[in-house]
Order: structure tokens, then sequence, then C-alpha cells
């Protein structure tokens, strides 16, 4: 291949994802990959028998175009393209600001409008493949209850990604001129966020004020809904037509998605090359005007760890979208919980595990970040403390912060029942305070910019934290409910499978 060309470019990127994959799915190691195989192996039976499970009774009812089939089926495409748009925005975001070989492209002569146009098609693809991925599973039964006409779906899955790769770039390309590389890392973070929830938490704040439910098919399906809809003619269907197997819409579908892509490319890929210029001279670090610095001031050494560790986690540009996609998702257990007050207690039993495990999975990425991310570590190491102080400090950031987010809603249930506000209180304590644990027990130096790669560094930390926020909150759903003795079984073997990790770890005792 001749350098400088988009087959060159295209092979330079198609590398860097490779390995990305492998590091991924390997973690770093030849051995896991086997494991990784089996992990996958099984992950795909389960989705499988889930699709089967969903889609069997559908097909028995009768899937074809009628008007609240396709009021449901345009509903979950919204969603899923939502969910795309959100993801191909984060990485756009992170061909600029996370990739190291921009320096040495943008130095080197060759056209960097070549660079991006293969990259923008590289993020399309990869949004194609993932969405053909999760979508594969239902398809797959669809063929098998119904025929391989079905097998068209996977090309309607693969438009709806290009075009919302399309929109991702245009959007990315807005921020830069509108707001400047300074703040567009951390706007199109937050922009993610939002727009990766705000149909799903719209849909089920919607069903809660109606049918004080939050799912979203009963909503979409209700006859209220199906009622309003425009007739079956709209343009509105075609989405939803796509995926139901017609041929001409999938075909143009496609057509449309593939050139709203390319007149993007075109657009936008001649100033990609000054943002990507502007965005690797940027820097995170707050500037203060002259004469305007706050004085020192005498603190213990715990308090000011705790705000170092605080004033990182607000400043972490890539843990923004995470967290605030965690919070938004809360906002529908808030809602169901303003709808108890004067309607009696039975709904707050649900809210109980939700709070749990959304404690837990916040905690496990903020330990991360606060043990594992450290960006000064020899600096830490020198400080006039003991690491045992630095330890507890980092502990007690994480866990306060856990505590800001969950607090109001843990008041919102106290005032309609203490006993479910104590479980509720004892279990999101319990959740954080194991996944903390893990992440000190399995702690090892990287870098911040790695936090979407955090599980790669050890499968077992992975899995436990996963295995113990499940494993609490289920214990207590069925505290809130009253039901004790298996409440008390299932912390004794999350209590029992913590003390198998630790004994697992590379940490001794007295190291922690």
């Amino acid at each position: 291949m001749r350098a400088g060309t988009l087959a060159w470019f295209a092979r330079h990127e198609f590398r860097l994802a490779w390995r990305d994959l492998a590091a991924i799915a390997a973690g770093g190691g030849r051995r896991r990959v086997l494991v990784s195989g089996l992990v996958l192996t099984l992950l795909a039976i389960v989705m499988h028998a889930l699709a089967w499970s969903f889609v069997s009774d559908a097909v028995r009812q009768g899937l074809g175009p009628d008007p609240t089939t396709l009021v449901v089926v345009s509903g979950s495409v919204v969603l899923c393209w939502c969910l795309i748009l959100s993801q191909a925005i984060e990485s756009v975001t992170r061909a600029f600001y996370a990739r190291g070989d921009l320096d040495l492209v943008l130095s080197s002569p060759v056209r960097a409008r070549r660079l991006f146009a293969v990259r923008t098609a590289g993020i399309a693809a990869t949004a194609s493949a993932m969405a053909v991925l999760l979508a594969t599973p239902a398809i797959d039964v669809l063929v098998v209850l119904d025929g391989p006409r079905w097998l068209l779906s996977h090309l309607a899955v693969m438009a709806l990604a290009i075009s919302a790769a399309a929109l991702a770039t245009a959007i990315a390309a807005a921020l830069f001129c509108l707001l400047g590389p300074a703040r567009t890392r951390f706007a199109a973070q937050i922009l993610a966020a939002i727009v990766g929830a705000a149909f799903a938490v719209g849909v089920q704040a919607a069903a809660i004020l109606s049918f004080d439910d939050p799912s979203r098919i009963s909503l979409l399906s209700s006859s209220a809904v199906v009622g309003s809809a425009p007739g079956p003619d709209s343009p509105l269907w075609w989405p939803a037509r796509a995926l139901l197997g017609d041929g001409p819409l999938i075909g143009l579908l496609l057509a449309g998605s593939v050139a709203l892509l390319v007149a993007v490319v075109a657009l936008v890929a001649p100033r990609f090359a000054e943002a990507a210029t502007a965005a690797a001279g940027t820097t995170h670090l707050r500037r203060t005007p002259a004469g305007a610095a706050a004085p020192f001031r005498r603190r213990s050494p715990s308090r000011l760890l705790r705000e170092k560790e605080w004033t990182l986690l607000v400043r972490d540009p890539w843990l923004a979208s995470q967290t605030l996609m965690q919070i938004l998702y809360l906002l529908p257990a808030a809602l169901l919980l303003w709808r108890s007050f004067g309607g009696g207690t039975s709904s707050l039993a649900v809210l109980v595990p939700v709070l749990v495990m959304a404690a837990g999975q916040l905690a496990g990425g903020l330990a991360w970040l606060a043990v594992s991310g450290e960006d000064a570590p020899d600096l830490i190491a020198t400080a006039p403390v003991s690491s045992r102080q630095v330890i507890r400090a980092k502990i007690e950031a994480v866990l306060g912060a856990v505590a800001v987010v969950t607090a109001p809603l843990l008041v919102g249930v106290a005032l309609l029942s203490p006993v479910v506000a104590l479980v509720a209180t004892v279990g999101i304590a319990l959740a954080a305070a194991s996944s903390t644990a893990i992440q000190l027990w399995f702690r090892s130096q990287a870098k911040r910019s790695n936090f979407r790669r955090r599980q790669t560094a050890s499968r077992i930390a992975t899995f436990s934290e996963a295995f113990s926020s499940i494993l609490w909150a289920c214990a207590a759903a069925f505290a809130a409910h009253g039901v004790w003795v298996l409440s008390a079984i299932l912390g004794l073997i999350c209590a029992a499978a913590l003390l198998g990790v630790r004994a697992m770890s590379p940490r001794s005792p007295a190291g922690t």
C-alpha cells in the first residue's frame, strides 16, 4: 500500500482497533483468551435464551406491521439509536483527546483529511458492529421461528448505527466550532450521557406518571399512545418497518445513512486537522487569573487528601458521562418514590435493589480512579503522611461521593418508611464498601485515561465487583419485603465470596 492513501490509513486504523479489541478481550495476556472466549460463549447463550423468552410470545401472537407493533418497535428503535449516538459521541471525542498518534500523523507529509475520513468511517463501522452484535440474538430467534426473511434486519440495524455515527461526528464538529477545544471535551461527555439516557428516562417517567409502572412496554402499547399515533403509511414508521423485514425500506434506509455519512465526512474532515491540533494542546487543569490565587490554609493531612480526591473526581472529563448516566437512571426511581407518597409503601421495595446496585457500581468506578488511577503516585509517596492515611482518605472520598448521590433518595424513603430506608442504607453501605475493598485488593498503577478499560486489569476483580453488587441488591430486596431469612443467607454467601476473593488477591492483609 502506498503511504498516505485511504487504504494505508485504513490499515493503520484497523491495526489499532485490533490491538484495542485484543487488550479488552485478553487483558494483555494470551492465557486469558480462552477464558474470554468461554465467557463470551456463555453470554451469547444467555442472550439467546432471553431473546427466545421475549420474542417467541410476540411471534405466536403475530408479529406484523399493526399499529401496536409499530409503536413498540419504533420506541425500541429510538431507545437503541440514542444509546448508539451516545457511544458514538464519546468515540468521536476520544479520537481527538485520547489518541496518542495525532501529533505524529499531523506532522507527517500526508493529507490529514484522509485520516479523519477513515477514522470517521471506522467509528461508524464499530458502531454498526456493536449494534448488529446486540441485535443478533433476537434476529436469530426470529429466523428460527419465522423464516430467513428476518436476516435482512441486520442491514436495517447497520443503517441506524451509521446514521448515529454520522450525526455524532457532526455534533462533535459543531461543539468544536461553538465552544472551542478546551470546553468541548467536557461538554461532549455531558451531552453523550444526556442523549443516552434521555429517551429511556423520559419513557419510564411517563409510564410511572400514567400507570405507576416503570415498564416502557406498558406505556408504548397503551391504547392512548397507539390511538394518538399517526397512520400506518407515515414515514415515521419506516425504521420500524425496515426492522420488520421490509426490503425496499431497508435499501432506502441504508442508502440514506451511507449518503449522510459521506456528506458529513466531506464537510467536516477538512476541519478536523485544525480541531485535533487545538485539542492536542488543551489541558484540563483549571486556570486562575493573576492575583486571584487562594492562600494556603493549614488543614489536616486527611482533609487535604480527601479534598484532593474530590477535586480530581470532579475535574475528570471521562468520569462525567459515566457518573451522570448512573444519576440520570436514578431519576425514575426518584419519581416512583414521589408517586408513592400517600399511596402506601408497596413500591419502595422496588427502589432498594436499584439503589444498592447503582451504589456498588458507582463506588467501584470511583475507587478505581482514586486508587489505581492515581496520576501522581510518586508525589503522594513522598508526602509526610503514612500509606494508611492515604488509603483511608481515598476510601472516605469514595464513600462520601456515593453518600452525596444517594442521600436525597434515602431521605425520601425515610419519610415513607424508616425501616425500608434503614435497609437501603445498610445495603448501599455494604455494596459500596465491597466494591471499594475489591478495588483496593486488586489495585495496580494505571492511567486515568484507561478508565473504560479498567475491567481488563483483573477479571477476578471485575466479576467479583459485579457479583457482590448483585448479591447485596438481592439481599436488600428480600429484607425490604420482610423475608429476613433469605436476606441473611444471601448476605452470608456474599461475605464468604468476599473472603474468597480476598484470599485470591495479590495484596496481603498487612498491605491494605
